[in-house]
């Protein structure tokens, strides 16, 4: 999209072992006079991270120095939050409201995917760019959406008890999901203080070889080895983490999945004795529609 807009997008590392947040350092050093729009997701889809007000008052600093440098805060998954994490709108911070375009929607914590209803706050001349662009492309939106969404905000503060109860669910498959992904040998974890995925480093199985199948090359072809055993897994390069792998698991086939990883990801590691390499790949868990057996 930003090579649409005759954009050149530079992207930014993040590590696993940083829980993939950004290092405010780093920003600051590619950072140009050409710099025109800085692009922050809190809570992060797809690796759960949550910023601390800390680091984003840091961020905040260094934008002020940029006059032209607009920030773009994706804000959807900010009722999905798991104490004692908290989360924080950059628009609040001091002298960031006219600097920050906010994009929220009812999507997430409403599990309104299928209503298509969202918006975008900030200054009123950008608001009304996004207007004359969005109304030649999606029209608007529908009037039934709407009803359900004031229904939605008629429940309370972050949506009251019903989305209460739903992230104490979702911490619940949390923690499950941190919990049996630890135990798998040579899987990394960040655990996520938002949204509902996890991110997962497979990266010790690469450079091996398994016996009738090849060398495990990289994140595509640990997805191919894992379906050809019946284990589906999807590489989404769009991250940009260097290929990572996509787990989405739903209800109580999470159970299904981790025994067939517990059984596969051996095969892998014993299959030959050979050097391998750890390059940071990635794969991610999503638990929105999970169920654990008691």
């Amino acid at each position: 999209m930003a090579r649409l807009a005759d954009a050149n997008p530079v992207i930014i590392p993040t590590h696993i072992s940083e829980n993939f947040l950004l290092d405010h350092k780093l920003l600051q050093s590619k950072l140009t006079d050409k710099s025109r729009l800085l692009i922050l997701c809190s809570p992060s889809n797809p690796t759960g991270s949550v910023y601390p007000r800390k680091l984003l008052e840091q961020i905040s600093k260094i934008v002020a120095k940029h006059p032209r440098l607009l920030v773009f805060s994706d804000e959807i998954y900010e009722h999905i939050i798991y104490a004692p994490a908290t989360h924080t709108s950059f628009a609040s911070l001091p002298g960031m409201w006219n600097r920050t375009l906010t994009v929220n929607g009812f999507s997430k914590a409403f599990a309104m995917t299928g209503w298509r209803l969202g918006y975008i706050a900030g200054p009123k001349h950008f608001v009304a760019a996004c207007g004359k662009i969005q109304s030649q492309s999606t029209s608007g939106a529908s009037s039934i959406s709407q009803k359900a969404a004031l229904a939605a905000l008629g429940l309370g503060y972050a949506g009251g008890d019903e989305v209460s109860t739903m992230v104490k669910e979702f911490r619940e498959r949390r923690d499950f999901l941190v919990n049996s992904f630890r135990e798998l040998e040579g899987v990394k974890i960040s655990e996520p203080r938002g949204a509902f995925y996890l991110f997962l480093d497979f990266s010790s199985y690469y450079g091996l070889t398994v016996d009738g199948f090849g060398v495990i090359s990289g994140s595509e072809s640990l997805c191919r080895f894992l379906l050809d055993k019946g284990l589906w897994i999807e590489v989404s390069a769009r991250y940009q983490l260097l290929n990572p792998l996509k787990v989405n698991v739903s209800k109580s086939k999470v159970s299904i999945c981790l025994i067939h990883l517990r059984r596969l990801l051996p095969i892998i590691r014993y299959s030959q004795d050979i050097i391998h390499f750890r390059l940071l790949h990635c794969g991610i868990v999503w638990f929105k529609n999970m169920q654990i057996a008691n």
